[in-house]
């Protein structure tokens, strides 16, 4: 396993849809081409000619899947959906790779799911005991057999029937011959945009999506709202009982693109701001701010702003790496890291340095890039993280460690800094995370650092920690 991918939480997912363009499939890839970070495990598009749904997918990355030009030939039409995946919920096999496309009695239908459903288990059972068989182990074909088994006579009915019976998190793209439908859970868990392009509608994961394809940014799909998108334009439905909306602050802290905009605000901005609010909580004489790249570049330059400590690239990170690698036989010390990421010694060697990082999720990783600064000549190493200790796993569609692999959970601050063997370690507050998005606590969702998860868990007894709900317990991820 390459241990990299062990640094921090995997992404979860990225969906992606455009209805009425001539080149929908097209545009749809490269949507999922600025997607890429939410999932690199598989992709896939299904596009709709008005009479057929047309489907592809493969496990790999979007570049790898839709190489061939040819591919397109085979994806007709003025509409598409797409996904890239990470899996939280079934194995990373080719039966799970979205969007999921189905034929039934009252059509076809198509759909790309981000996030993950805290009651998947509950529904499935009954399911399958009124005689349904699924294909998948993902959660997201429970939403195709609560469609196909309504009894509404309108797919926006069924849909709604449909959504009143899962819970937790879910940006949802739905296809038909005529249609798209896309739909964000009340809680908002998850980013999901808006746009157009020309008289083209997109949906989108991210608005850096919409960027590359020059598609003009419209709002945010609100949480709680269903937007239906046919020849006639578009509608909007709030079908769902409105609760507070508690989007993913992890988001901001990792997840998102820094050019993108989501739940009102800029990321870069955000993360610059995490930067400023780390200095004055955890000041320290020093002579270079330096980030662990990329996610823990804006951080930085916040960081050295407000504290006046230059800043520099004291870390360089290897770009073209992929997701394993062979290690040679005659071993080398620090090898998973140092294939992605080496050392400036010219920057380093003598320097007080402090280094930022976004989160430590096991503290393995870290210790070995404290080792290596150390190594490279680094008088002390001062390591400032931009957010609070990460101590409870996300069951809202991000794949973090159970609890017990959460160095935090189990160990305090000065514990974890004497294993990473830094001089000193200071995390963001939660208060100064909050200050930093401008919002006050109970506006997001920071169940990973706290355990306050804003959507309870069916079947939990009130002593137990919550489990994922998986059709299948996964014991390694690629």
């Amino acid at each position: 396993m390459d241990e990299m991918l062990m640094h921090k939480p995997e992404e979860e997912c990225g969906i992606f849809g455009v209805f009425n363009h001539p080149e929908a499939s097209n545009l749809t890839y490269l949507g999922l081409y600025a997607l890429q970070h939410r999932g690199q495990e598989s992709c896939g598009i299904v596009s709709s000619d008005g009479v057929n749904l047309h489907a592809h997918k493969s496990m790999g990355l979007v570049a790898d899947v839709f190489g061939n030009q040819e591919i397109f030939k085979s994806l007709p039409g003025r509409s598409a959906i797409g996904h890239v995946r990470y899996s939280t919920t079934g194995s990373s096999v080719i039966k799970n790779v979205q969007p999921i496309n189905v034929d039934y009695s009252r059509g076809s239908i198509a759909v790309a799911h981000n996030g993950n459903l805290v009651n998947a288990q509950i529904i499935k059972d009954e399911l399958e005991a009124y005689g349904s068989i699924f294909q998948t182990t993902m959660d997201t074909e429970i939403i195709v057999h609560l469609l196909a088994t309504s009894k509404a006579n309108s797919l926006l009915d069924r849909l709604t029937d449909a959504l009143n019976r899962i819970q937790g998190a879910y940006c949802l793209l739905f296809l038909t011959e005529t249609r798209m439908i896309a739909a964000r859970d009340p809680n908002g868990f998850r980013p999901l945009c808006l746009g157009r392009l020309g008289s083209s509608y997109v949906v989108a994961s991210e608005s850096c999506a919409l960027d590359l394809i020059d598609a003009e940014f419209i709002r945010e799909i609100e949480p709680g709202e269903v937007v239906h998108v046919d020849k006639n334009g578009l509608t909007s439905y709030f079908p769902l009982k409105k609760v507070q909306p508690t989007p993913c602050i992890f988001e901001f802290v990792y997840f998102a693109r820094p050019d993108s905009h989501i739940f009102g605000k800029n990321v870069y901005q955000v993360r610059k701001e995490q930067g400023r609010q780390l200095a004055r909580e955890h000041k320290v004489d020093a002579d270079i701010v330096i980030p662990i790249p990329d996610s823990g570049v804006p951080a930085a330059l916040g960081y050295a702003e407000e504290s006046g400590i230059p800043f520099e690239l004291g870390l360089i990170r290897n770009h073209y790496v992929g997701r394993t690698f062979i290690e040679p036989q005659q071993a080398i010390r620090h090898f998973g890291v140092k294939i992605k990421l080496n050392p400036v010694r010219e920057v380093l060697k003598g320097k007080r340095v402090v280094v930022i990082d976004d989160s430590i999720v096991r503290g393995t990783t870290s210790r070995k890039i404290v080792k290596m600064i150390r190594n490279a000549g680094a008088a002390e190493v001062h390591v400032r993280i931009s957010s609070p200790p990460t101590s409870y796993p996300c069951y809202y569609g991000i794949d973090t460690p159970n609890r017990k692999e959460l160095i935090s959970s189990s160990h305090s601050i000065d514990e974890i800094r004497r294993y990473i063997t830094a001089d000193s370690l200071g995390y963001l507050s939660e208060e100064g995370l909050m200050a930093s998005v401008g919002a006050d606590k109970e506006s997001f969702c920071h169940a990973c650092f706290t355990g306050g998860y804003p959507v309870k868990f069916p079947r939990l007894a009130q002593d137990e920690e919550p489990q994922m709900p998986l059709f299948e317990k996964e014991t390694e991820k690629k």
